[in-house]
Protein backbone atom coordinates (compact mmCIF):
# COMPACT_ATOMS: atom_id res chain seq x y z
CA UNK A 1 0.00 0.00 0.00
CA UNK A 2 3.06 2.48 0.87
CA UNK A 3 4.43 2.08 -2.58
CA UNK A 4 1.23 2.77 -4.16
CA UNK A 5 -0.04 5.56 -2.13
CA UNK A 6 0.48 8.45 -4.69
CA UNK A 7 -0.30 6.58 -7.05
CA UNK A 8 -4.29 5.33 -5.46
CA UNK A 9 -4.08 9.34 -4.49
CA UNK A 10 -3.60 10.64 -8.09
CA UNK A 11 -6.11 8.40 -9.53
CA UNK A 12 -8.62 8.89 -7.24
CA UNK A 13 -8.30 13.18 -6.83
CA UNK A 14 -8.10 13.32 -9.97
CA UNK A 15 -11.81 11.75 -10.72
CA UNK A 16 -13.38 13.39 -7.85
CA UNK A 17 -11.39 16.72 -9.61
CA UNK A 18 -13.23 16.11 -12.80
CA UNK A 19 -16.90 15.25 -11.25
CA UNK A 20 -16.74 18.43 -9.32
CA UNK A 21 -15.91 20.53 -12.47
CA UNK A 22 -18.76 19.00 -14.27
CA UNK A 23 -20.79 20.16 -11.32
CA UNK A 24 -19.98 23.63 -11.10
CA UNK A 25 -20.63 24.11 -15.10
CA UNK A 26 -23.71 22.51 -14.57
CA UNK A 27 -24.25 24.30 -11.11
CA UNK A 28 -23.38 27.28 -13.22
CA UNK A 29 -25.60 26.65 -16.03
CA UNK A 30 -29.07 25.98 -13.57
CA UNK A 31 -28.17 29.30 -12.45
CA UNK A 32 -27.92 30.89 -15.44
CA UNK A 33 -31.76 29.70 -16.95
CA UNK A 34 -34.72 28.92 -14.73
CA UNK A 35 -34.22 25.31 -14.46
CA UNK A 36 -34.04 26.32 -10.44
CA UNK A 37 -37.11 28.88 -10.71
CA UNK A 38 -38.18 31.82 -12.39
CA UNK A 39 -36.22 33.74 -9.66
CA UNK A 40 -33.94 32.08 -7.76
CA UNK A 41 -32.91 34.19 -5.07
CA UNK A 42 -31.27 32.17 -1.94
CA UNK A 43 -27.44 33.51 -2.20
CA UNK A 44 -26.32 30.05 -1.23
CA UNK A 45 -26.95 29.10 -4.49
CA UNK A 46 -24.61 31.36 -5.91
CA UNK A 47 -22.14 30.29 -3.05
CA UNK A 48 -22.77 26.67 -3.82
CA UNK A 49 -21.68 27.28 -7.47
CA UNK A 50 -18.28 29.05 -6.46
CA UNK A 51 -17.36 26.25 -3.15
CA UNK A 52 -17.85 23.67 -5.70
CA UNK A 53 -15.08 25.57 -8.67
CA UNK A 54 -12.93 26.03 -5.40
CA UNK A 55 -12.84 22.69 -4.66
CA UNK A 56 -11.94 21.79 -7.85
CA UNK A 57 -9.07 23.68 -7.82
CA UNK A 58 -7.86 22.14 -4.56
CA UNK A 59 -8.42 18.59 -6.00
CA UNK A 60 -6.38 19.36 -9.36
CA UNK A 61 -3.72 20.60 -6.99
CA UNK A 62 -3.89 16.83 -4.98
CA UNK A 63 -3.98 15.07 -7.83
CA UNK A 64 -1.16 17.02 -8.92
CA UNK A 65 0.59 16.71 -5.64
CA UNK A 66 0.27 13.16 -5.96
CA UNK A 67 1.57 12.62 -9.63
CA UNK A 68 5.09 14.34 -8.63
CA UNK A 69 4.71 12.37 -5.24
CA UNK A 70 4.47 8.90 -7.27
CA UNK A 71 7.76 6.65 -7.74
CA UNK A 72 6.47 4.75 -10.68
CA UNK A 73 5.97 7.47 -13.71
CA UNK A 74 8.25 10.33 -11.73
CA UNK A 75 6.79 13.35 -13.02
CA UNK A 76 8.35 16.92 -12.54
CA UNK A 77 6.77 20.07 -12.05
CA UNK A 78 7.29 20.97 -15.63
CA UNK A 79 5.91 18.40 -17.30
CA UNK A 80 2.59 18.76 -15.78
CA UNK A 81 2.12 22.42 -16.76
CA UNK A 82 3.85 22.34 -19.88
CA UNK A 83 1.51 20.86 -22.84
CA UNK A 84 3.43 18.05 -24.46
CA UNK A 85 6.04 18.29 -21.62
CA UNK A 86 5.45 14.85 -20.70
CA UNK A 87 7.13 12.38 -23.24
CA UNK A 88 7.03 9.62 -21.07
CA UNK A 89 3.54 8.56 -20.63
CA UNK A 90 0.77 9.56 -23.27
CA UNK A 91 1.63 12.93 -23.72
CA UNK A 92 -1.46 13.85 -25.52
CA UNK A 93 -3.67 12.58 -23.52
CA UNK A 94 -1.67 14.23 -20.42
CA UNK A 95 -1.71 17.55 -22.61
CA UNK A 96 -5.69 17.32 -22.10
CA UNK A 97 -5.39 17.47 -18.69
CA UNK A 98 -2.68 20.45 -18.95
CA UNK A 99 -5.00 22.46 -21.05
CA UNK A 100 -7.85 22.01 -18.56
CA UNK A 101 -5.50 23.40 -15.58
CA UNK A 102 -4.56 26.40 -17.29
CA UNK A 103 -8.50 26.71 -18.21
CA UNK A 104 -9.55 26.45 -14.61
CA UNK A 105 -6.85 28.83 -13.48
CA UNK A 106 -7.88 31.16 -15.84
CA UNK A 107 -11.74 31.21 -15.00
CA UNK A 108 -10.80 30.76 -11.43
CA UNK A 109 -8.92 33.54 -11.09
CA UNK A 110 -10.76 35.62 -13.31
CA UNK A 111 -13.38 34.69 -10.90
CA UNK A 112 -11.62 36.15 -8.13
CA UNK A 113 -11.39 39.33 -9.73
CA UNK A 114 -14.80 39.37 -11.16
CA UNK A 115 -15.72 43.19 -9.20
CA UNK A 116 -11.81 44.54 -10.91
CA UNK A 117 -13.07 43.59 -14.80
CA UNK A 118 -15.36 44.63 -16.90
CA UNK A 119 -18.50 41.96 -16.72
CA UNK A 120 -18.69 41.07 -20.46
CA UNK A 121 -14.81 40.59 -20.33
CA UNK A 122 -15.41 38.56 -17.25
CA UNK A 123 -18.67 37.08 -18.73
CA UNK A 124 -16.20 35.99 -22.20
CA UNK A 125 -13.54 34.46 -19.86
CA UNK A 126 -16.07 32.23 -17.30
CA UNK A 127 -17.28 30.71 -20.48
CA UNK A 128 -14.24 28.69 -20.93
CA UNK A 129 -15.73 26.78 -18.44
CA UNK A 130 -16.56 24.93 -21.06
CA UNK A 131 -13.14 24.15 -22.32
CA UNK A 132 -12.56 22.83 -18.94
CA UNK A 133 -15.24 20.32 -18.42
CA UNK A 134 -14.64 19.16 -22.37
CA UNK A 135 -10.78 18.96 -21.66
CA UNK A 136 -10.87 17.37 -18.30
CA UNK A 137 -13.32 14.46 -19.84
CA UNK A 138 -10.81 14.23 -22.47
CA UNK A 139 -7.99 13.69 -20.11
CA UNK A 140 -9.98 11.44 -17.88
CA UNK A 141 -11.04 9.11 -20.66
CA UNK A 142 -7.94 8.72 -22.88
CA UNK A 143 -4.92 9.28 -19.31
CA UNK A 144 -6.73 7.85 -16.58
CA UNK A 145 -5.98 4.15 -15.72
CA UNK A 146 -10.02 3.97 -14.36
CA UNK A 147 -10.97 5.11 -18.01
CA UNK A 148 -12.07 1.72 -19.23
CA UNK A 149 -14.35 1.56 -15.76
CA UNK A 150 -18.04 1.33 -16.90
CA UNK A 151 -19.29 3.08 -14.41
CA UNK A 152 -16.43 5.97 -14.98
CA UNK A 153 -17.91 6.03 -18.59
CA UNK A 154 -21.29 6.31 -17.78
CA UNK A 155 -20.47 8.83 -15.78
CA UNK A 156 -18.56 10.91 -18.23
CA UNK A 157 -21.51 10.13 -20.44
CA UNK A 158 -24.20 11.56 -18.71
CA UNK A 159 -22.19 14.80 -17.70
CA UNK A 160 -21.18 15.41 -21.37
CA UNK A 161 -25.08 15.07 -21.84
CA UNK A 162 -26.30 16.67 -18.74
CA UNK A 163 -24.19 19.81 -19.96
CA UNK A 164 -25.37 19.33 -23.71
CA UNK A 165 -28.95 19.59 -22.57
CA UNK A 166 -28.74 22.70 -20.11
CA UNK A 167 -27.05 24.74 -22.37
CA UNK A 168 -29.80 23.81 -25.39
CA UNK A 169 -31.94 24.95 -22.58
CA UNK A 170 -30.17 28.51 -21.72
CA UNK A 171 -29.90 29.09 -25.26
CA UNK A 172 -33.71 28.23 -25.95
CA UNK A 173 -35.46 29.05 -22.88
CA UNK A 174 -36.56 32.41 -22.10
CA UNK A 175 -33.27 34.78 -20.09
CA UNK A 176 -33.45 34.60 -15.82
CA UNK A 177 -33.93 38.73 -14.65
CA UNK A 178 -30.73 39.97 -14.18
CA UNK A 179 -29.35 40.47 -10.59
CA UNK A 180 -31.89 37.31 -9.84
CA UNK A 181 -29.30 36.68 -6.94
CA UNK A 182 -28.61 39.07 -4.43
CA UNK A 183 -25.21 39.87 -2.86
CA UNK A 184 -24.51 39.05 1.00
CA UNK A 185 -24.71 42.98 1.36
CA UNK A 186 -28.32 43.47 -0.50
CA UNK A 187 -29.16 40.48 1.92
CA UNK A 188 -27.92 42.37 5.37
CA UNK A 189 -29.33 45.29 3.92
CA UNK A 190 -33.09 44.07 3.24
CA UNK A 191 -32.79 42.46 6.97
CA UNK A 192 -31.35 45.74 8.53
CA UNK A 193 -34.36 47.38 7.28
CA UNK A 194 -36.95 45.08 7.90
CA UNK A 195 -35.32 44.75 11.70
CA UNK A 196 -35.57 49.05 11.73
CA UNK A 197 -39.43 48.93 10.38
CA UNK A 198 -39.88 46.08 12.90
CA UNK A 199 -38.75 48.11 15.82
Amino acid sequence: MENHFWWYMARSSGIVAWFLAIASVLWGLALSTRALGPKPRAPWLLDLHRWLGALTVVFVGVHLVALVGDNYLRYSWAELFVPMGSTEYKPGAVTWGVAAFWFLVLVEGTSLLMKRIPKNVWHSIHLTSYVVAVSATVHLLTAGTDSSTPALRWAALAGAMAIVFFTIYRLLAPKAPARSIPSREQVAARRAAGAATAG
